[in-house]
């Protein structure tokens, strides 16, 4: 394992040199990863601190991969010559840090690497944001996740003076106060519903690439750290959880019709994470085989689907100049291959077969339905409106009477066509490898 983190930093030099230099060699970085590497639930491949199981290693997998496309995303800084060198540098760092907190055995270890993540994600939104707002916008994104984290270092310490900070080493409990003071920050990393304002400013304010490793990986930290810890908080987390499940849900069906009622396709997109994120929360909390494995798989779906709009927004943007749906309409006249794309993603956030998304929610409806069949009322509103703005995205972007001034629009680079067949396949075709998920 350590040859592929070894592997990156000496890619890092290479990052000042040549810039499609980097992204091919992080896709051969990526699928080396893949070959050379063999995971099972147990922890493997174990190094002082560092070790890895099924779990970390399709976190990994998602990160090498969206890290990739966010370099094949942007190479309108290449042709502007706009610090893309800096760029490749700050996408090299950003990865390294999360893979070294997927890739951890240690309390204190994941926590550093955790926060250091943070950086480069706050450089890419001020860095290569379009408007002045972005500032504003990394200020909630620093502040949120800097307050909230400061509880989960005094359990850390806590952890310390009872002996072991390695996962696999704890064996005790802790309280009600502690499970609290763990969890707030990767509820505010998920986002939880009433925490989640920091995300439709960071993605609307971020470039495209800053939007797709959000949307892709960084959300998903919120859930890989529940995944990880929740253990060490059964007895405390059961007593909790019918509050959370309800706040989750519920805040879903908020955020569908907040989607409804969007003119911006970026926002949109963005509110639609806090959705589906809300709909994965409530399956870990149901603490069932059924809900943590939906939880994964939608984590892994909608990390690809969710990465692949914001790049279809970020084509529209490309043209115009902006996101409005009023002013973005009648694309299928204009760009008729482009619409196909957005169909199939639009069709793959309202989890229709064969995405992941479809087998992660089934997974998750039956877990928060064998835990509380109250809560079925939420999600046939939930699963209903996912689909109303799914649809309504695609409808109002595609149909209607495009503007005069649509019609010297590019048809598209062969680029953009990779970058979604890039997203789709895995998205698509990984459900017919999905039986190594329930090998528990």
């Amino acid at each position: 394992m350590m040859k592929f983190i070894i592997g990156i930093l000496f890619l890092i030099p290479v990052s000042f040199t040549s810039y499609w230099l980097v992204c091919s060699f992080l896709f051969i970085l990526c699928f080396l990863f893949m070959i050379f590497v063999n995971v099972d639930w147990f922890f493997c491949h174990i190094t002082y601190c560092l070790g890895c199981d099924l779990l970390s290693y399709l976190m990994m997998i998602l990160s090498f991969w969206i890290c990739a496309l966010m370099i094949l995303a942007s190479t309108k800084l290449l042709k502007l010559n706009f610090y893309y060198k800096l760029f490749s540098f700050v996408v090299l760092t950003l990865l390294l840090s999360l893979l070294i907190t997927f890739y951890s055995l240690n309390m204190f270890l994941f926590y550093l690497f955790f926060e250091i993540s943070l950086i480069p994600t706050l450089l890419l939104i001020v860095g290569w944001g379009y408007q002045p707002e972005r500032l504003e916008a990394g200020l909630y994104l620093l502040f949120y996740t800097l307050l909230f984290s400061l509880p989960m270092m005094l359990v850390i310490f806590n952890c310390f003076m009872k002996g072991t900070l390695d996962y696999y080493s704890m064996n005790f409990q802790l309280n009600f106060y502690f499970f609290i003071c763990m969890n707030m920050v990767f509820f505010v990393k998920i986002p939880l519903f009433f925490l989640h304002l920091w995300l439709p400013k960071a993605h609307v304010e971020a470039p495209v690439s800053g939007s797709m490793i959000l949307a892709g990986v960084m959300l998903k930290l919120g859930g890989y750290g529940l995944m990880r810890f929740l253990k060490f908080f059964l007895l405390n987390g059961a007593f909790f959880s019918m509050l959370l499940v309800l706040i989750s849900l519920f805040g879903g069906v908020v955020v569908s019709l907040i989607c409804l009622r969007q003119s911006d396709m970026k926002s949109l997109v963005a509110y639609s994470s806090v959705a589906h994120m809300g709909l994965v929360l409530s399956g870990l909390m149901t603490f069932s085989i059924w809900g943590f494995n939906g939880a994964l798989i939608l984590m892994l779906g909608h990390g690809l689907c969710s990465s692949g709009l914001f790049c279809l927004v970020n084509f529209c943007y490309e043209r115009s100049n902006t996101r409005s749906f009023y002013l973005n309409k009648g694309q299928i006249n204009l760009i008729p291959s482009l619409s196909l794309w957005w169909f199939m993603f639009s069709s793959c956030n309202m989890a229709a077969p064969p995405s992941l998304n479809l087998l992660g929610e089934i997974c998750i409806i039956n877990s928060v339905m064998f835990y509380s069949s109250l809560s079925m009322v939420f999600l046939m509103l939930l699963s209903f409106f996912s689909a109303s703005y799914s649809l309504y995205l695609y409808a109002f972007s595609q149909h209607g009477h495009a503007g005069a001034g649509g019609y010297c629009f590019s048809s598209g680079f062969l680029r953009e066509y990779l970058l979604m067949l890039l997203h789709w396949i895995p998205l698509n075709l990984l459900i017919l490898k999905s039986d190594f998920l329930f090998n528990l």
